[in-house]
């Protein structure tokens, strides 16, 4: 069935399933964090246990979302939001987006996170996805590693293996092609042109993906975030014990450097966020607290 054939119950069905599985699994992912939190060894992470705090946010447009930020032992920073929204594209940005050119209304939800953590051999992350509807509708996202010690910062890694080998598994359920497709996209588009080198080891990156089976598309960016919530927080217990030096934590600032460069120069949520109105707070939490460049 075509989106122009969709009935507006059935469209809405679809946008409410996607926005209530993303805060399910912010819920997940909250709470995952938590437990590390709890287990990061004192000996290790001075100072109190974080805990999520929550604050809603209205889009004058049309919609809103809700910021979970938390500033802990562990985790230095990590935000995990979601935001329903929906309204009219300018004229201009809605030549960049699919069937928007058409009919400039659109209705977008989803989830978005960045972890900085102050371990520098404890890699940061990100992971987003989203279900947009214009006059066609389609999903998006993915996941992708950041270590920020030289060490680390190579496919053969063992933290990259097994992050890679879990979003395998996820696609491979779905379609042997895919692991491979959005792989290379991931690789292309987390990548800093004018350095020519990567932001990370990458991960899986799509986009207006609709194959013409809803439910599908959707099962598939479900299992694209259980993949997350499941090997993400393996990564980071398997880091916990590992001490650290002066030297490595100037690295890792530095590192985060190219973070906030690749964010403010070519990233398309960032974009996206901000010709739609977004909440500004929300779309700049991904920048890391503390960040160098010498």
């Amino acid at each position: 069935m075509t989106e122009a054939a969709l009935s507006a119950e059935t469209l809405t069905d679809r946008q409410t399933s996607a926005a209530a599985w993303f805060r399910s699994l912010r819920d997940q992912i909250c709470a995952a964090f938590e437990a590390l939190e709890d287990d990061a060894p004192a000996a290790l992470y001075s100072g109190e246990t974080g805990r999520f705090v929550r604050t809603p946010w209205d889009r004058a447009e049309g919609g809103g979302g809700e910021m979970s930020v938390m500033k802990g032992r562990l985790f230095e920073k990590v935000g995990v939001h979601i935001s329903t929204v929906h309204g009219t594209f300018s004229p201009e940005f809605a030549k960049s987006i699919p069937g928007a050119a058409e009919d400039p209304r659109f209705f977008a939800t989803g989830i978005s996170l960045i972890a900085h953590m102050h371990n520098p051999h404890v890699p940061a992350v990100h992971m987003n996805t989203r279900f947009i509807t214009t006059t066609k509708t389609w999903f998006g996202g993915g996941a992708d590693l950041t270590p920020l010690m030289a060490a680390d910062r190579h496919q053969d890694a063992p933290d990259a293996v097994r992050f890679h080998g879990a979003f395998k598994t996820a696609c491979d359920r779905f379609d042997p092609a895919y692991y491979e497709r959005f792989k290379t996209w991931c690789d292309e588009y987390f990548h800093l042109p004018h350095r020519n080198e990567p932001r990370g080891v990458g991960g899986i990156f799509y986009d207006h993906l609709n194959s013409g089976d809803h439910d599908t598309d959707l099962a598939f960016t479900q299992a694209v975030g259980q993949a997350f919530l499941d090997i993400y927080p393996q990564i980071v217990r398997g880091r916990l014990d590992q001490p650290w030096n002066e030297d490595e934590r100037e690295a890792q600032l530095v590192q985060r450097g190219r973070y906030v460069e690749f964010n403010l120069l070519y990233d398309r949520g960032t974009l996206f966020g901000l010709k739609t109105g977004g909440n500004v707070a929300s779309i700049m939490s991904s920048m890391p607290p503390v960040v160098k460049w010498p």
